[in-house]
């Protein structure tokens, strides 16, 4: 009989989507996997309705020229440069196929968001992880990045505002990673899914520190509360996008047509009406019930500067025994993590979801914790 090949080992069902299958199965609240309950705007979905039956064939790989456009437009960088993906998912997997291979080494962080390992192996090259500091912040150990850089080093994987932590880059940091990029040749690659979606200050755009190295990924998804439309995109170097497009040809060829279109005119309109600034202030006003609550529960939480998504950590609990007897589904932080370990009792929370959720999850996860002190 024929075996699949060992790689399918690196293809088990992800915990987020294991996780979420046990929040439907128990009727649990899900603040484990980040999809909004929030709808996308209306004059999205208007626009969709619109792409349907104008733009239903193939685009080129590389994107709708209109969208392409529009992307450049709102992000201040050349439309040449723009490749639309299936999400951002799909651009990471590009970029993996298109920047390493057999060999080679990506430096990342841990935690780490699920997908970028499994990427890299397929590609063939070997991850290289170096553990966050966590005080009361998460911040990135600098010396230890500089150690974990050797000659097989082909680039660093980051993302920011960073999932799974909440944590933005400082100026200072970005500075010092992009001069480390510099000085031993390696391409950066700026996972920022979450680039509109911050408390205090913007994040710092790695582009904008050394465009000729950085590949920025971005997502219509995350800024438009529609994770399941899969539209997102790469930023490339000057004069690479034709390459990295003939990359992700192989394999959805395009995304699909209509829901591009109507990204295209989303956008602006998203930046107009200031959409995101709404966005951030009722995440903000989400973000303060949920660690409020986690607080007055007696929990220990580090507060995000980005994303939705807060960590806390509950020493007693365990993720799978919460979602089938408290109702309440949660990530726990040993996921985002692969070579060293995580922090004791490290949990992620999503807080993508209604204030009415969150409140109910507050008041299960209280009833369960007082079951499990009694």
């Amino acid at each position: 009989m024929a075996n699949l090949h060992p790689r399918t080992q690196l293809s088990k069902e992800s915990v987020f989507s294991h996780m979420s299958r046990l929040a439907v199965q128990h009727g649990a609240i899900n603040l484990g996997q980040g999809f909004p309950s929030n709808p996308p705007p209306a004059f999205l979905q208007e626009a969709a309705r619109r792409g349907i039956g104008t733009f239903d064939q193939y685009t080129p790989p590389i994107g709708l020229p209109r969208l392409r456009e529009a992307v450049a437009e709102d992000l201040g960088v050349a439309p040449e440069d723009v490749v639309i993906t299936a999400g951002g998912t799909e651009a990471l997997h590009a970029l993996a196929e298109s920047l390493y291979g057999p060999g080679d080494e990506v430096v990342m962080l841990e935690p780490y968001f699920d997908v970028y390992i499994p990427q890299a192996r397929i590609a063939g090259a070997e991850p290289v992880m170096v553990p966050m500091r966590l005080t009361d912040r998460w911040e990135v150990d600098l010396p230890a990045l500089e150690r974990a850089i050797t000659v097989r080093t082909q680039a660093l994987l980051l993302t920011n505002p960073y999932n799974p932590t909440g944590s933005v880059f400082s100026r200072t940091e970005a500075e010092q990673i992009v001069a480390l990029a510099r000085q031993h040749d390696l391409w950066i690659i700026s996972d920022e899914v979450y680039d509109e979606l911050y408390f205090v200050e913007p994040p710092i755009r790695f582009r904008e520190l050394a465009p000729e190295r950085v590949f920025t990924v971005g997502s219509a998804g995350k800024r438009l509360e529609a994770t399941g439309w899969r539209i997102g995109w790469i930023v490339t170097p000057p004069g690479l996008a034709q390459q990295v497009a003939g990359m992700r040809q192989w394999s959805s060829f395009c995304s699909a047509a209509p829901l591009q279109a109507a990204v295209a005119e989303a956008l602006p309109i998203a930046r107009q009406e200031g959409l995101y600034q709404q966005l951030r202030e009722s995440y903000g006003r989400r973000k303060d019930l949920l660690e409020q609550g986690l607080r007055s529960l007696g929990l220990k939480t580090f507060s995000p500067a980005g994303t939705y998504f807060l960590t806390a950590l509950l020493p007693e609990l365990d993720a799978e025994t919460l979602v089938r007897e408290g109702g309440v589904a949660i990530i726990s932080g040993s996921a985002f993590y692969i070579q060293n370990p995580a922090p004791k009792g490290l949990f992620r929370f999503a807080f993508c979801k209604t204030a009415e959720e969150i409140q109910q999850a507050l008041e299960r996860l209280e009833g369960y914790l007082k079951k499990v002190h009694s």
